[in-house]
């Protein structure tokens, strides 16, 4: 019997293919005023961090909530790049040490689990992904941190009753993404630092 489609992904995938495409253009456009030099300063500054913020952003969501398959793969400079462009100016690091070649899937579920990471570093912090022997490994670190009990138990336990909104979403799809996958995600949560790993 085969799987039954993933509709969070299939409308993610939708979403952000429909998006990514203006929102390059616009790019385009900017560059192009720019060039002309018809318009610069501040107003035009903030222009450009927008529309480069925004398209990392699309291109991270594309892998995060898009559709992936076994047989996809994704090259360790693309994911790079994309983590470089979202967090340029940010007070989040992001450290990715991994082979060149990766599984698509692997990194939709490293992605999402950032998410999750995110949300739990407000004023900025290290995190450090990296491809151990037979699992990833996630460690996050940050002076101040601000964890939820109820959302990271949901990863664990889903069902357990959390009251997650939208901002949240991902903690709801890293359980189903790690059944899809077979996999088992393994938690350690301190007041500084966590460590995740599948």
């Amino acid at each position: 019997m085969p799987d039954k489609p993933d509709l969070a992904a299939l409308v993610g995938s939708r979403i952000c293919h429909d998006l990514i495409s203006p929102i390059g253009a616009i790019g385009n456009g900017v560059e192009l005023v720019l060039m002309d030099g018809a318009i610069n300063g501040p107003e035009m500054t903030l222009i450009t961090q927008s529309v480069n913020h925004a398209n990392a952003r699309i291109r991270f969501f594309r892998v995060a909530f898009g559709i992936s398959s076994s047989d996809q793969r994704i090259g360790r400079s693309e994911v790079t790049s994309i983590l470089t462009d979202m967090t340029h100016g940010g007070r989040l690091v992001v450290d990715w040490n991994s082979p060149a070649d990766l599984a698509r899937r692997d990194v939709k579920l490293l992605f999402l689990l950032l998410l999750c990471l995110e949300s739990a570093m407000p004023y900025g912090g290290r995190i450090a992904i990296e491809r151990g022997e037979s699992r990833w490994l996630m460690h996050a670190t940050a002076p101040k941190m601000k964890l939820d009990p109820a959302l990271w138990e949901s990863l664990l336990t889903p069902g357990t009753g959390a009251d997650i909104g939208a901002a949240h979403v991902q903690f709801l799809l890293v359980p189903d993404e790690i059944t899809r996958q077979h996999r088992r995600l393994t938690t350690e949560l301190a007041e500084n630092d966590i460590k995740l790993s599948f």
